[in-house]
């Protein structure tokens, strides 16, 4: 399935310069986990009071585009540096979760008219990154399948911070895209579900 995800070995090459930079002054796995759920805060933060000002809503596409690479950098400086352990995998599992909520939740106060299906949406996101873990629990894999998987999830949310910035409005259409969002969401659940029992 199409996915974003599919891109992170480039963007992980991409990222290498700062991995050893982070390295070289002692940065762990660990702290950067912690700061990028503490980004997600901030970004959710921000997008809640997008309201209050425009500029506001480009914390969406910018701090989840450093959320992206802080979750790229904390497993490759665990992998590449043997910094792997059981808090970390911890920290990142629920971290991810937890994220998602932060910046996700806003989402209700701007499109009210679709506020039932964004809880669902965001139900269904915990569902994903759970469904994954189970691949890791029944002794395969972390199962990372889309579509819909975190990264595009984010890339949809980054694009709809865009768009509000530049008064493009999606109250007449929203019904539809998180219809279309929570249908992709599900189909990703069963594939992620049906690979780990392969």
């Amino acid at each position: 399935m199409i996915s974003v995800y599919k891109l992170k070995p480039k963007f992980q090459q991409l990222l290498t310069p700062i991995l050893t930079y982070f390295y070289k002054r002692g940065v762990t796995a660990n702290q950067i986990t912690i700061a990028s759920i503490i980004l997600s805060l901030l970004i959710g933060v921000l997008f809640w009071f997008a309201d209050c000002s425009d500029w506001l809503f480009l914390a969406l596409p910018i701090g989840l585009l450093m959320r992206m690479a802080l979750n790229a950098l904390d497993g490759m400086m665990a992998r590449t540096y043997n910094q792997t352990s059981k808090k970390g995998e911890l920290l990142n599992e629920i971290g991810d979760v937890v994220s998602d909520v932060f910046v996700f939740f806003p989402l209700i106060k701007f499109l009210p008219e679709s506020m039932y299906l964004i809880v669902i949406f965001i139900a269904l996101s915990i569902i994903n990154e759970m469904a994954g873990l189970i691949g890791k629990v029944v002794g395969t894999a972390r199962r990372y399948d889309g579509p819909m998987g975190k990264s595009d999830r984010a890339l949809l949310v980054a694009l709809y911070g865009i768009l509000a910035f530049c008064h493009i409005s999606l109250h007449t259409y929203s019904l539809y895209i998180i219809a279309v969002i929570n249908i992709l969401l599900a189909i990703s659940t069963g594939i992620r579900l049906k690979k780990s029992l392969s």
